[in-house]
């Protein structure tokens, strides 16, 4: 059983013989582990030190593209050099890589296709009050939207089994790690969390300027992510509020018309207006939630096209 472990790093020359130094040699079940170092447009020695220390598996962007994006290339590239399972983890040292054993135990057991190693954000010196409560917030709203109950959905340094790697198809160009948990959870795949610390902090994190930035965009992936997946819940739910707001104005003129004669004055005409204008919302709403389903469907039946074409791709780079 082959393990490859995915390294994506932007300027981690200081930090990376850290990482490299825990990554453990052996663990008993895999027969093979292998390196793959995603370099995400770096300007320093960190390839340099990579070969000097070992790594032979690079893949290279020559313009800096964002920890998304080389999750995403770096998880088929980890496929195609056959691995079975696949770690991710970081070139900043956040995370404790002589624990990945503990990580990918759950797979090796046959319990789980997905783990998540779980920070306890709460009790992370480094982060502030307000990152704190954001954090246990966004958790919070990813676990409704994907029906989980993972306490740090967020977090980078997880595992794949071969076959959920290739079923995932992450296009978000930013937090990966919120789309592709939401969109394991809705392909029935077996997720399992394992308690890890992370490692003190050795500098800033480059992925986002503040705390606000980081909710702002992970905001749009989980808003895409809940159309794409739960459209019907979302349009119907709209769609749902503006018909009976916008029946209200109609209810209440029919009953001022049988209880008095003030029915037919200029504030009543405004109201069945409004009314108008409220049912036609819930009309648009209900044909978008039609639309959107139908578009999930499609998506669906591409994505079991893709699948099948990744499989076959992988299959005869095997051969």
């Amino acid at each position: 059983m082959k393990l490859v472990i995915m390294l994506p790093c932007l300027n981690e020359e200081a930090t990376l013989p850290l990482v490299l130094k825990t990554i453990p040699k052996k663990i008993a079940g895999i027969d093979k582990i292998e390196l793959l170092l995603i370099d995400d447009g770096s300007t320093d020695k960190t390839v340099k030190v990579a070969k000097s220390l070992g790594v032979k598996h690079f893949l290279h962007h020559s313009k800096n593209q964002g920890l998304s994006r080389s999750f995403r290339h770096g998880l088929f590239r980890a496929l195609e050099l056959g691995a079975d399972i696949i770690v991710l983890t970081e070139g900043d040292n956040q995370y404790k890589q002589e624990r990945i054993p503990d990580l990918i135990k759950p797979i090796l057991e046959g319990r789980a296709d997905v783990v998540i190693s779980d920070r306890n954000t709460q009790e992370i010196d480094h982060f502030s009050t307000s990152k704190k409560f954001l954090q246990k917030i966004g958790t919070w709203v990813l676990n409704k939207v994907a029906g989980t109950n993972i306490p740090d959905a967020i977090s980078g340094f997880r595992a794949y089994t071969r076959d959920a790697a290739i079923q995932l198809n992450p296009i978000a160009d930013y937090s990966w790690a919120t789309e592709t948990t939401i969109e394991a959870a809705h392909k029935k795949q077996a997720i399992v969390v394992v308690p890890i610390p992370t490692n003190p902090k050795l500098r800033e994190s480059r992925q986002f300027n503040s705390s606000w930035e980081h909710v702002r965009r992970s905001s749009f992936t989980i808003i895409r992510a809940f159309v794409m997946y739960k459209p019907y819940t979302l349009f119907m739910s709209l769609g749902s509020f503006f018909l009976i707001v916008g029946l209200l104005p109609f209810v209440h003129f029919v009953y001022l018309t049988f209880t008095s004669h003030s029915a037919y004055g200029a504030h009543h005409l405004q109201s069945l207006i409004s009314g108008v204008v409220l049912l036609t919302a819930a009309f648009i709403s209900f044909t978008l939630g039609v639309i959107a389903d139908l578009i999930r469907i499609n998506r669906l039946l591409l994505e079991e096209t893709l699948e099948l074409a990744k499989r076959d791709h992988l299959d005869r780079i095997a051969k």
